[in-house]
């Protein structure tokens, strides 16, 4: 009986012992119970149990006597049961243990709800925000972003406020597809999940291009720096110690640059590295004897653990975004419809690639519920999302603000502006090379993540498991896997399939069916009126002239 002598209310999650019996607990039960003083045998002057717990107690001891408890008619009401949050479990030894159940369980507060959509949402699409500028034009580039965040906002709001349009039925815990089902039947819940793992794998073959990118100037900054090797870039690049490089300067992705190499007597190992070691030829293939055991894990939980990786990768391209512009000075110069040799004008007909790329930038559409239902403060979600996408708006404009405007023009054209910005570095830059380290490895825990969404998503609709079997799962993640290595082997331009992607599920996720959900919510209720009605048509045309406008333009 030595446990007597603790405090009587300890908070604990409700797990392991008791989690079966609060899982269980629902507002009409007999809860909760306590043990009067008299049964304790040790005697303490520590108050057993509060004089509202004991009050609570008698109020419902009184209505479990005023029938059988078979008989739910003269059940306690539900004013007298506390909510969940105050609910305590009182064991025999005088110890009580504070229920944590589901409705009270890991409510964030607002600012750790805003910065996880902020983590969320800041992907692969970051590195593409200054290639997508000089696409549409410097002037243009910030309008398009701002109206694109605005857009996206808007809908992402119209998602989040879709169960709530559903009369007569609890949605407490519906999720999108289970909005779209509710409208649509069996299309609109099979529609809905094809344009998510459109997304997904999107992503998935995004992560193979950069992690072949990255890992093939890793290692090469490795066998440069131990084998001496210096290798000057000077036809197509600055001088100085912030060099800067155009790869491909006559916008040729074929053509072979005339990179000057100044090497010892170790040229012939150096041909056999460079032979081993492509960028395009071997290293997506490398990749897979790393990442398709991986993604046959049954559970990924382990990786979620490095989940953080990708607020610290985003948090230090801030920093060296900022270092190099600080160091290499603006060039700018606006010529308004032309081009000169050096510049792009400031309105451009490309402009549909950056709002392609924008899409998939600001999607965060098909797991916006999710995360909002963990904030602690309901009543603040819509400001909370706002104030997310303000942020990710923010951080996507310093970003591609600072690096088109600090590209040094000239002597290079702002046109050398890769899709990929830390392409522009080249593999000796020891602040691009951490770069490229981390966001390798952060993105080598993420794919497994990716991949167990797919997973789910995918076999749960068809078989109802998310594991039916090894084979299945095998046979999926080979043709995931082989997705990315075709793309990273002959188009691995990351700029272009953001755009595709983003564009697809953008028109059914972002644009469509939010805006046909919101129009059939209204015309049920009777409140659907021509302005309304109008807009959001003109939501839906934006979305098909975005995915359009990726194979015009």
């Amino acid at each position: 009986m030595e446990d007597d002598g603790k405090p009587l209310l300890g908070s604990i999650q409700a797990g392991d012992y008791f989690s079966d019996q609060t899982d269980s607990l629902d507002p009409r039960q007999r809860r909760p119970f306590h043990v009067e003083p008299k049964n304790i045998v040790e005697d303490s002057a520590q108050e057993r149990v509060s004089a509202e717990a004991s009050a609570l107690n008698s109020r419902v001891h009184y209505y479990g006597r005023l029938t059988a408890s078979s008989d739910r008619l003269l059940a306690p009401p539900d004013h007298v049961i506390p909510p969940p949050e105050e609910i305590y479990i009182y064991s025999p030894l005088g110890t009580a243990f504070k229920v944590h159940g589901k409705d009270g369980a890991a409510k964030n507060p607002s600012i750790v709800t805003i910065f996880a959509i902020w983590n969320t949402m800041m992907g692969t699409s970051i590195l593409s925000i200054p290639w997508g500028i000089k696409q549409a034009g410097f002037t243009l580039g910030i309008i398009i972003l701002i109206l694109m965040g605005l857009l996206t906002l808007y809908c992402c709001y119209r998602v989040l406020k879709s169960p709530k349009s559903i009369p007569y039925i609890d949605t407490s815990d519906w999720e999108f597809p289970d909005v779209c089902k509710y409208y649509f039947g069996a299309f609109g819940q099979w529609s809905s999940l094809l344009f998510s793992l459109v997304s997904l794998v999107g992503a998935m073959v995004i992560y193979w291009v950069l992690m072949s990118n990255f890992l093939f100037n890793t290692g090469k900054f490795i066998y440069n720096f131990v084998h001496n090797i210096n290798m000057s870039d000077s036809e197509f690049g600055t001088n100085g110690t912030d060099r800067v490089v155009c790869p491909y300067p006559d916008l040729d992705p074929n053509r072979n640059n005339n990179i000057t190499v100044h090497l010892g007597d170790n040229s012939t190992g150096t041909a056999v590295f460079d032979h081993w070691w492509s960028k395009t030829n071997t290293i997506p293939f490398y990749l897979i004897i790393l990442l398709l055991p991986l993604l046959n894990f049954r559970s990924a939980s382990f990786f979620a653990r490095f989940t953080f990786l990708g607020t610290v990768s985003v948090i230090y391209l801030i920093v060296l975004v900022t270092i190099k512009a600080f160091r290499l000075g603006f060039h700018l110069e606006f010529h308004w419809f032309h081009s000169t040799e050096f510049f792009v004008p400031e309105f451009r007909l490309l402009f549909p690639q950056l709002t392609g790329v924008l899409t998939l930038a600001f999607f965060i559409h098909n797991c916006i519920i999710t995360l909002m239902k963990n904030n602690r403060n309901q009543e603040n979600n819509v400001r909370d999302l706002s104030l997310a996408y303000l942020l990710v708006g923010v951080t996507y404009l310093y970003v591609g603000v600072l690096i088109f405007a600090a590209f040094p023009s000239p002597p290079l054209s702002k046109k050398c502006l890769e899709p990929n910005f830390l392409d522009n570095f080249p593999s000796s830059d020891v602040w691009v090379f951490v770069a490229r380290t981390f966001l390798l490895f952060q993105m080598t825990t993420v794919y497994p993540l990716l991949g167990y969404l797919v997973r789910v998503q995918l076999m749960g609709q068809i078989f109802g498991e998310h594991y039916p079997s090894f084979i299945h799962v095998f046979l999926l993640n080979v043709l995931i896997v082989s997705a990315g290595v075709l793309m990273a082997r002959f188009y691995p331009n990351i700029g272009s399939i953001i755009r595709y992607s983003g564009a697809t599920c953008g028109l059914a996720l972002v644009f469509v069916l939010p805006s046909v959900i919101h129009m059939v919510a209204l015309k049920r209720s009777g409140e659907l009126r021509w302005p309304s009605a109008c807009f959001h048509s003109v939501l839906i045309l934006l979305g098909v002239a975005n995915l359009l406008g990726q194979f015009f333009m």
